[in-house]
Order: structure tokens, then C-alpha cells, then sequence
């Protein structure tokens, strides 16, 4: 009867436990069960003894009592490997927890082990030389994304409920918008980044991939809060659960524009997030304006700012251990090894100015914005990112750097600027996900949640893939 993962929320496997239908060491084991079993690759290290330590000893009375949770692999598990998916750091082992890791325990969660991820976080599909392909549970032939892709696979693939996630260029959103789950990427420094928080690039926020909306909003009530060891974090704020539902969003205004006037996105796509968009503001009572958004590309800058922190880790190791990293970090390495310096960091500053700057002005004139999350539906899970839209050749029509920008061009802008942003399920092309991204005021990551509450009781997505 329980041999089979919990294929609901999280929220409802805590009830299930408090009612005694299930026990959390019946979860754990069928979780266990179907890791072992799955050709997803949404796992890299199980810690099974501890998991089922903690499971045996589970007080279902906390927020995530006896939940199996994965956590992705770039961020610390005292004892685990610390590898952040890199042949580089393949024998290197944590001594600390995250702040986020220690609050989940203290939340009654049952670490199961990390979830795979892209070498360093650095593209939008997981495969790595360290951990091989992660599949997406909706087309195995495809990518769940990147970063968190397999946490996005161990969610929607029905292997555990809620998993770890990071968004530092669409991390969180990309993944869930090409897994049909709900990923809210937070305002800046909500959840804490401690010990041994790298402060710039200013991009990087924690957060989960979910199944549900009250899934994120306990994961956020679990989660938020400020931490001195991340002196950027912000100070808690409470009733993120509990608030579901209250918020009255009748006349606040939204601007439906599905490109961000960046991107390029595939038209059966972009006519579906359009339909979904309208329907949401119709269904929310927004006021609906139209105004320009047109929002600098920025792919270049932003990669230039990320690639400060990584080589400052890599220290000494590089160049020598050019051989180890992926294509995509020796590219990004190489790039700024010889065009990093006081002009280009000087022009990566003034661009993030820019685009602050045209964030605000249209945030002057509304309260959310509408857009698709991705401009295509998931590509081939070995990847390379790919070069075309549909049957758009990007490098044909549009030149490289657009084709090379492309894929996370509707997500970056919120890392750029700080704003909250979540990715809604709204319906698929060829059996693929599809999803909108809402974006919206600085600290107001519950009224986004509203809005996907509204979306969820609606028009309800599928919490697993079929």
C-alpha cells in the first residue's frame, strides 16, 4: 500500500503522517525504492542511514516533519560531497550545513541526498563529466533545466515532493517552467546564503522546486529570515502559509509582454503563456495596461559578473584544471581569463544600472508583469543550449550572441534587478511544459503567490509528470 513515493504535495504527506496513513519511514523507504529504480539521474549522493535515522525519530508535528527532501548539490551537507557537480572537486567533502539546509532540519525534513546539477550552476541543462545526463520525467529525451534539474526531476518525477533549488540567471524558474512545477524566485537575500556566503555577484537567491503553491509558501515560512553570516539577507517575515488566499489583488495593474522585448520566443508558446496571461489577470481582477517593456540584453554581462566568483573558487586549480571543466565553463573561463578587467567590470556595472533603471520605470507603471518563462519548451537533455527556436535558426536571423543569450534571456533580468519572480504551469506544446512568469515589486514575493494560488485553484497542473 505504501510502497509507491507520495505522488502529492508535501504539505499533504505531513497530514497523511499526522492522520497515520502513511508513516514517514514507509515515504522514506518507497523514495529509496524509486531512486534506486529510476533512470532520471535526478540523485548524486544518498545518505541512507541518516535518512532513515531521521525518519524513525520524525516529529510530524513540525512544518516539514518526516518529508524525504532532496537538496541540490551545489549547496552543503555537513558530511556530504561538496563537489558542486566539477570533476575539480570531486573528492572535496562539506563541514557545514547552509543556513537554509540547518532550517530545514530544524523543520522536521528528511535529507535524502543531492540532486544533480550543472558544473557550477553554469548552464540550463544538467550533464556533467562528474554525473552524466539528467533526464526530465515528462520526455526522458529532453532536459528538466538547469541549475536545479534534478531536483526539478526528483519533484516531477515523482520521487520525492519538494526538493533544494537556486536561481542566480533563471535556475529556479527555468527548470520548473520545462518540469510543470511552481518555482518562485524570491526577492534578493530572502533566504540566507550562509557560511561562507560569496556576496557578488548580487544574482543568487535559494528557494525550492515544488509541487504545490503552499508547498513554496511553508518552505518560505521555514527558510526566510536574516542570517549575520549573509549580511545582505533580509529580516524575516512571517505568515507566508497562513496568508494564502487574503490577499485582495482586484485593480492592481499588470503589463502582459510574453518577450520582455528581448527575447525570442516560439510562437505556439508565446500564444498559450498569451491566453494564460489574460486568463490569470481576468481571474485575479487585475487592471490590465499596456505600456512599453523593452529590457537591454544583457547575457554577456551577466555571465562576466557570475564568472568573478567562480574563478576566485578555482584559484591556483586553473588553468591546469581546464581539462576537467565542461565546455561551457572553459569557454566562460577562457572568456574572462582574457577580457576581464577594469573596462568590461566598469560596463557590466553600467549595465546593471540600465537595467535597473528601465526595471523601475516600468515598475512606476505597474504592479506585475507577464511573461513566458523560457522562450522554447525543453530541449535535448545532453544538451548543447540550443541555437534555435521552433523552426527560428537564432545565429541565421538573429547573429551569435543573440543565439548564445537567448535561452535564459527571459529569466536574467529579474537576477540583474532583485525582483521576485515565479513560474506558473499553465500547459504543454508536444507533450511538453509550458509556463508563465510573473514578475513583481521588490518584497512582495506573497502577492506573486497569490497569484499562483489563483492560477493553481483555477486551472490545477498535474503534480507529477503523466
Amino acid at each position: 500500500m505504501h510502497d509507491q513515493p507520495w505522488q502529492g504535495d508535501a504539505c499533504s504527506l505531513v497530514d497523511a503522517f499526522r492522520s497515520g496513513e502513511v508513516t514517514p519511514i514507509e515515504a522514506l523507504e518507497a523514495t529509496l525504492a524509486a531512486i534506486d529504480a529510476s533512470t532520471l539521474n535526478a540523485f548524486t549522493h544518498l545518505d541512507p542511514d541518516a535518512a532513515r535515522a531521521s525518519a524513525t525519530h520524525a516529529d510530524v508535528s513540525l512544518p516539514f516533519g518526516g518529508v524525504p527532501i532532496g537538496v541540490k548539490e551545489l549547496e552543503a551537507v555537513n558530511g556530504w560531497p561538496f563537489t558542486e557537480a566539477s570533476v575539480v572537486f570531486e573528492d572535496r567533502i562539506a563541514d557545514h550545513d547552509t543556513t537554509q539546509v540547518t532550517r530545514l532540519r530544524g523543520a522536521g525534513a528528511v535529507l535524502v541526498g543531492h540532486t544533480a546539477a550543472p558544473e557550477f550552476g553554469g548552464v540550463n541543462y544538467t550533464h556533467t563529466k562528474l554525473h552524466g545526463t539528467t533526464r526530465n520525467p515528462w520526455n526522458p529525451e529532453r532536459t528538466p533545466g538547469g541549475s536545479s534539474g534534478g531536483s526539478a526531476a526528483a519533484v516531477a518525477g515523482g520521487i520525492v515532493p519538494i526538493a533544494s533549488g537556486g536561481d542566480g540567471g533563471g535556475s529556479i524558474r527555468i527548470p520548473a517552467g520545462y518540469s510543470g512545477l511552481l518555482g518562485l524566485k524570491s526577492t534578493f537575500g530572502r533566504i540566507p546564503k550562509g557560511p561562507g556566503a560569496l556576496q557578488p555577484p548580487l544574482t543568487v537567491v535559494l528557494g525550492c522546486m515544488a509541487r504545490s503553491v503552499c508547498d513554496t509558501a511553508r518552505w518560505f515560512d521555514v527558510c526566510n529570515g536574516f542570517d549575520s553570516r549573509d549580511t545582505l539577507s533580509l529580516p524575516r517575515v512571517e505568515g507566508w502559509e497562513a496568508g494564502l488566499g487574503t490577499f485582495d489583488l482586484a485593480g492592481k495593474r499588470a503589463v502582459i509582454s510574453i518577450n520582455l522585448g528581448t527575447a525570442i520566443v516560439e510562437p505556439r508558446l508565446e500564444a498559450l503563456v498569451l491566453a494564460a496571461a489574460e486568463a490569470l489577470i481576468a481571474d485575479a481582477g487585475l487592471a490590465r495596461v499596456d505600456i512599453v517593456v523593452q529590457l537591454p540584453r544583457g547575457g554577456l554581462e551577466w555571465a562576466m559578473s557570475n564568472l568573478v566568483g567562480l574563478a576566485g573558487e578555482l584559484g591556483d586549480r586553473y588553468p591546469d584544471c581546464n581539462d576537467d571543466l565542461t565546455p561551457e565553463i572553459q569557454l566562460g573561463m577562457n572568456l574572462a581569463t582574457h577580457n576581464f578587467n577594469v573596462n568590461t567590470a566598469g560596463a557590466t556595472e553600467m549595465f546593471r544600472i540600465a537595467i535597473n533603471e528601465t526595471m523601475a520605470s516600468i515598475f512606476d507603471q505597474v504592479d506585475f508583469i507577464f511573461a513566458a518563462t523560457n522562450p522554447d519548451v525543453a530541449f535535448a537533455a545532453e544538451g548543447p543550449m540550443p541555437t534555435t527556436v521552433g523552426a527560428i535558426d537564432l545565429i541565421a536571423e538573429h547573429g551569435f550572441e543573440t543565439a548564445l543569450s537567448n535561452n535564459g534571456s527571459l529569466t536574467i533580468p529579474a537576477n540583474l534587478t532583485g525582483n521576485p519572480a515565479v513560474a506558473i504551469p499553465v500547459g504543454s506544446v508536444d507533450g511538453l511544459p509550458v509556463s508563465l512568469q510573473v514578475i513583481g515589486r521588490h518584497h512582495q514575493e506573497q502577492l506573486l503567490l497569490e497569484l499562483a494560488h489563483i492560477a493553481e485553484r483555477e486551472r490545477p497542473w498535474p503534480l507529477v509528470a503523466p
